[in-house]
């Protein structure tokens, strides 16, 4: 990997690290439709001008009722529950939480499409799951103003990103993935553009807030989705999605150095089990990596 490539990659993990930061940020000034109905529609038209300036319109139209069920599965229904776990949980816990979504993943398609998963992967789904339990157990209250619900919904939306990839991989292999992008967030607008609007608070936005959730769409949306692409075409999707693995940490350190938030022992471990079984499942350790 060149050191322009690595630095893309780096670069991609903060911002995606990053991204809870602003969710926490904006969504009690939003709520959770609203807020993503704003990261989607602004972070969907800046792509659909970026597409449609390289040539890449074509494949979204030909391709648009499929990729609307990947706007649903990958953006409208986990950005939701992402936003609806801002309003109690850290950030920090949000990033480890959503180093989950390929340990579903692998799980879905082996249920799904018939996927072999080797003894060393079956462990690293283990793992993974043992490591959320350290992260959860103490927070799995579901008492008026307990973060119970939060840690379900964060759950809840790396199994949608699971079967979104998924789904992705049966029905749109081949398709310009820039188009997808573009077309997915576009679909996911769309579905929410009704009960965001239904939801919308009754009391004047901040400017502030108003930043954050645009900061959220164009920042760690939009700028996100060209950086991720342009790795894939450098350096192939094998060592792209090692950027799974190196968001947790920025997660962990934007909130420890922006918002106070404590990294003690307990979050340590089962930050390092979950990427540990992460590593495992997906095959980067213990097993044959995926080839380009």
């Amino acid at each position: 990997m060149s050191p322009k490539d690595l630095r893309d990659l780096f670069m991609l993990a903060a911002i995606w690290g990053s991204s809870f930061l602003f969710m926490l940020k904006a969504a009690p000034a939003f709520g959770p439709f609203p807020m993503t109905l704003v990261r989607v529609g602004v972070s969907g038209l800046t792509l659909l001008i970026y597409i449609s300036l390289n040539g890449h319109l074509n494949a979204l139209l030909k391709n648009w009722r499929t990729i609307f069920i990947v706007g649903v599965l990958n953006a409208a229904v986990p950005f939701s529950l992402y936003a609806y776990a801002a309003l109690r949980l850290e950030s920090g816990l949000l990033a480890v939480l959503n180093a989950m979504a390929p340990l579903f993943a692998a799980l879905i398609a082996r249920c799904w499409l018939g996927e072999q998963l080797t003894k060393a992967r079956l462990l690293g789904l283990l793992i993974g799951f043992l490591g959320i339990l350290l992260l959860v157990y103490d927070k799995l209250s579901f008492e008026q103003g307990a973060p119970g619900w939060a840690v379900l919904a964060s759950l809840t939306a790396t199994i949608f990103y699971g079967f979104a990839a998924n789904f992705s991989a049966r029905y749109l292999k081949g398709v310009e993935p820039q188009a997808v992008a573009a077309g997915s967030l576009l679909g996911a607008a769309v579905l929410l553009l009704i009960p965001a609007l239904y939801t919308w608070p009754a009391q004047a936005i901040d400017a502030a807030s108003w930043g954050y959730a645009l900061a959220l769409s164009l920042f760690c949306t939009a700028v996100a989705y060209v950086i991720f692409y342009r790795l894939m075409a450098n350096v192939g999707p094998a060592k792209t999605i090692t950027v799974t693995f190196l968001v947790p940490p920025f997660g962990v350190f934007w909130g420890v150095l922006l918002l106070g938030e404590t990294l003690n022992l307990h979050v340590f471990i089962g930050t390092c089990t979950v990427l540990l079984g992460t590593l495992l499942a997906t095959g980067f350790i213990g097993g044959k990596k995926p080839a380009n």
